[in-house]
């Protein structure tokens, strides 16, 4: 079965983006390419429970066992040493990514207290939007009653768009929450 959000993509979304930015072919027309999530758990390394549990929750929440990122080096100061499991990451290609990218704008963001849409100034100049997450309770698949621990997260979604306006249209066509302004 397709996504609901890559079906409104071909149907909807590239036909509008080829009138209005004057594309002439289909594949000139930017798409998501991945979706990456980072969680870095600064609490695990006084307690590694905390990554097995952020772990099962990630993969509740994105369909896929998270990567384990180590430290790759000692600080002293925060009493890190290197190989200690310190953050979590989940990289979305194709169907997961649409699914994920569905659920975030339809469920997830919604439920966010006192949401008035995401910063436009996440673009990194080469078309790619960055954002955070304070909360990873606001996902529908995640039991509030069941919740040991509360994390946030970092997502950034790729796209092949050559620079950051056109990345702007092709999120916002998807209806993407923007902050109005």
């Amino acid at each position: 079965m397709r996504p609901r959000l890559l079906e409104y993509y071909r149907n909807e979304v590239v036909p509008k983006l080829m009138k209005e930015m004057g594309y002439k072919n289909i594949y000139e027309v930017p798409r998501i390419i991945k979706i990456v999530i980072n969680s870095a758990l600064g609490e695990a390394i006084s307690d590694p429970k905390i990554i097995d549990i952020a772990s099962s929750d990630l993969s509740l929440i994105t369909g896929q066992k998270p990567l384990v990122i180590k430290a790759k080096r000692n600080i002293a100061s925060f009493k890190l040493r290197k190989g200690i499991p310190i953050a979590l990451k989940v990289t979305l290609r194709k169907s997961r990514a649409c699914d994920f990218l569905d659920r975030l704008i339809n469920f997830a963001l919604p439920r966010v207290k006192d949401f008035r849409g995401l910063p436009r100034d996440g673009f990194d100049g080469h078309g790619n939007y960055n954002f955070g997450i304070d909360e990873h309770t606001i996902f529908p698949e995640i039991d509030i009653d069941k919740v040991q621990k509360v994390f946030g997260m970092d997502i950034t979604i790729v796209t092949s768009a050559k620079d950051d306006k056109s990345a702007y249209e092709l999120l916002k066509n998807l209806n993407f929450p923007f902050e109005r302004g």
